[in-house]
């Protein structure tokens, strides 16, 4: 689809605003260095004011970096207008042209480059086929779904042929099931175009599904970025663990070390961990341990006490107190299981493997 897969590099970027009750400038992205390897797919993600959404906007061309420079392949492009960069946007809320078919607002743009009718028709077609809305060409836009809409949108941006595809938050004003199919949709057409996509959300399962990369940002900072299976089993902070997904934080310090491993002391218990890195004897630590790593069983390694036991269909939830620090657990298809019951007595058990130490 793209004449050419083009990567994105952000050099020591920064953006500062002036905040409008105390005056004063911050950062609302500071010293980022990002490269986006060319025909990759990379997710943005983070809380509100992370600075994820500005990232995106200086990549697009709306803002301007303060700090820094940007390329779009190797091509420098802080100078350049929206229009004269090989980048295309697909919106929250599509900002499709009401009084314009599907037809005309896919090709809106092409007719705007002078492109004679025949390419405009071959483009046109091509990617309607590509987004599942051939044969829907003479439709309105205010005669569609939202879920059609967003197919609208994402057709008008791939049939410029960008080098990269930019997407805000493309999918928020859908409803669960349809984000969901959308998600999926998005992902095999970026794949099938073999388009750089970068990509805004605030929703950890979005990104974990369509992404190659997630680049977790904090505060105007990159706290993370590695691909889903990193991220996930091995976050570099609390923040990271906390953010992608549920996790535990158990914590206590590290008692013996050989080689890689060790033993941690957690609430007065011994619970041999992996891969403790450069932590040394008698430093504190923090285990994280993921819902879904841990099972309650009559023997294991933390003893505790059930204060809640849900039966969820697929899984028992329950919310158990290790001293005073209370641990959630995920039991998969508990149906041949025994199922524990507040007040009951057991111990957390999981496998060491399953630890991160922080």
């Amino acid at each position: 689809m793209a004449k050419e897969k083009k990567g994105v590099r952000l050099e020591h970027i920064s953006k500062i605003y002036k905040d409008p009750k105390t005056k004063k400038d911050f950062y609302a992205v500071h010293d980022t260095s990002l490269d986006i390897e060319p025909g990759s797919f990379v997710t943005l993600l983070g809380p509100s004011g992370c600075g994820k959404t500005t990232t995106l906007r200086m990549i697009a061309g709306f803002e301007s970096p303060d700090e820094g420079e940007i390329y779009l392949g190797e091509e420098p492009i802080n100078a350049l207008t929206p229009n004269k960069r090989d980048t295309a946007m697909v919106f929250q809320s599509y900002a499709l042209l009401p009084h314009y078919n599907i037809y005309d607002n896919v090709a809106y743009g092409l007719k705007l480059r002078k492109m004679d009718k025949e390419t405009i028709k071959t483009k046109v077609t091509h990617i309607l086929g590509l987004v599942g809305l051939e044969g829907m060409e003479a439709r309105m836009t205010n005669q569609l779904s939202g879920g059609q809409q967003q197919r609208v949108a994402l057709a008008r941006a791939l049939v410029l042929e960008p080098g990269v595809l930019l997407f805000d938050e493309p999918l928020s004003n859908l409803d669960a099931k349809l984000r969901v199919t959308m998600r999926t949709e998005i992902r095999r057409i970026q794949q099938e175009a073999g388009i750089t996509a970068v990509y805004v959300t605030h929703d950890q399962s979005e990104a974990m599904a369509i992404s190659d990369k997630i680049i977790i940002m904090e505060k105007g900072v990159v706290a993370q970025m590695g691909t889903p299976q990193e991220i996930y089993y091995h976050p570099k902070s609390e923040f990271v663990a906390d953010f992608i997904g549920e996790a535990n934080f158990l914590r206590g310090e590290l008692i013996t070390k050989k080689g890689k491993d060790g033993v941690a002391r957690i609430n007065g218990m011994k619970v041999e961990v992996k891969d403790v890195g450069d932590f040394s004897i008698g430093d504190p630590c923090t285990l994280v341990l993921r819902p879904e790593s841990a099972v309650i069983a009559d023997k294991g390694q933390l003893p505790c006490d059930v204060i809640l036991s849900c039966f969820m269909g697929s899984y028992q939830n329950y919310h158990v107190m290790v001293g005073d620090t209370m641990v959630k657990i995920t039991d998969f298809n508990p149906k041949n299981k025994k199922v524990y019951e507040v007040g009951d007595r057991a111990y957390v058990a999981f496998d060491p493997q399953n630890v991160h130490v922080l």
